[in-house]
């Protein structure tokens, strides 16, 4: 006890006692094989030091002669200092008609895969894609192949060659016919290695059970879409829905202007529920209550009371139904339309069933690109219709 409580006199004469004096001496046998194994790793650590110093040295002997100095790299911030006058080209617009003409591309990094002496870099522009290509030769290094190898998905660059005719075509792209030659590679705004998720599994099929090369084909739930929604919107599938829906609305406005109707737009915030039956969202206003507009259809009567004769309207409608699903319209884009008749309704109808047949034939021969890539991902029957006009049904009466 006394040593006990004295403490350090106790702890240091059990520090005192030798480890050797509770082991046993090792055998001649494994000192030995202890020895071996240390020179086996001193042996592995020099010869791993001599293989990174030679990675050195050749990298820094590359870099000294890269004939493609200058040629890639990071561009500094924008700061709108200077306008260089170059010309910029539309992924969408590669075609064969270019083939052997340089062109300048913005684009963002779809895919790389590189090799020692070439690099395949799928670039994306919205909803359109087209493969790249850089190998070494008399004015490309295998520094800048290394580079183009190493770039980030998502990035956005810019990447300057020759557009030649592609030997075969190029199923993964859009622009199947051609692909660019690139010389020049500049990233202009960078991004992070590691994303939330992968555009190619953004715009996977779940139908046919896809199965990759290394195993299941990921897919994207659609918490994570949500969560990530700006990446989301890169896919050329959602890019392709949002030119679809403005092609609806443009043909919609195009063909009611062509019939001498007048756009309004109407207030969304209205101090009683517009429209009965249904329910109404109440926000504060101010010191009293106001509540968002479930339809434009009170205000479309009072224009044609005072002598517009023909109105149409697009903006959002509010309705405040509860619901079990999960999936439920709280708030969408209406697009209404409101006219006065002459002798009978079947007028209206006769403009309406117009107005149809203008939006699904502007749809089938304007947007036949973003029905046909929307339709990879969901795969649907071609929608069919009636031309010159839609099948009326009538009921007599009795």
């Amino acid at each position: 006890l006394n040593q006990y409580h004295r403490g350090s006199g106790y702890i240091s004469k059990m520090a005192d006692a030798s480890p050797s004096q509770d082991t046993e001496p090792l055998s001649k046998k494994a000192l030995k094989k202890q020895q071996k194994e240390e020179e086996k790793a001193k042996r592995k650590a020099e010869a791993a030091a001599k293989a990174e110093a030679a990675a050195r040295e050749q990298k820094a002997a590359e870099e000294a002669g890269d004939i493609s100095k200058g040629m890639y790299g990071v561009l500094p911030t924008v700061q709108s200092t200077e306008r260089t006058g170059r010309v910029w080209t539309a992924i969408g617009q590669l075609t064969s008609a270019l083939v052997g003409q340089r062109v300048l591309v913005r684009a963002r990094v779809h895919t790389t895969r590189a090799t020692a002496k070439q690099c395949f870099i799928l670039l994306r522009q919205q909803h359109f894609t087209v493969q790249g290509i850089v190998y070494v030769s008399d004015v490309v290094s295998k520094p800048m192949v290394r580079f183009t190898g190493n770039l980030n998905r998502e990035a956005i660059i810019d990447a300057e060659g020759e557009l030649k005719a592609s030997p075969e075509k190029v199923t993964s792209s859009t622009q199947e016919d051609v692909e660019l030659h690139i010389d020049r590679l500049f990233v202009v705004s960078d991004s992070l290695p590691k994303l939330p998720l992968q555009l190619d599994d953004a715009t996977r099929s779940r139908v046919g059970g896809e199965q990759e090369e290394s195993g299941p084909a990921g897919f994207v739930n659609q918490d994570v879409r949500l969560d990530n929604r700006i990446i989301d919107l890169r896919t050329v599938t959602n890019q392709a829905i949002f030119r679809l829906q403005a092609g609806v609305c443009r043909l919609f406005r195009e063909y009611l202007m062509s019939e001498g109707f007048v756009e309004i737009h109407t207030p969304k915030i209205i101090s009683a529920a517009s429209e009965g039956g249904a329910n109404v969202f109440e926000v504060s206003y101010f010191k009293g209550s106001a509540y968002l507009a479930q339809s434009p259809q009170l205000y479309k009567q009072m224009a044609l009371a005072a002598d517009f004769e023909k109105v149409f309207t697009i903006g959002a409608v509010f309705r405040a139904e509860d619901s079990n699903t999960h999936r439920h319209l709280t708030e969408f884009v209406g697009v209404d339309a409101e006219m006065t008749f002459k002798e009978h309704y079947h007028e209206v109808l006769d403009v309406l069933d117009k107005m149809f047949v203008h939006i699904f034939k502007g749809l089938r021969d304007q947007y036949a690109t973003e029905i046909a890539t929307v339709r990879k991902q969901y795969p649907a029957e071609p929608f069919k219709f009636l031309e010159p006009r839609c099948l009326y049904v009538v009921v007599k009466d009795g």
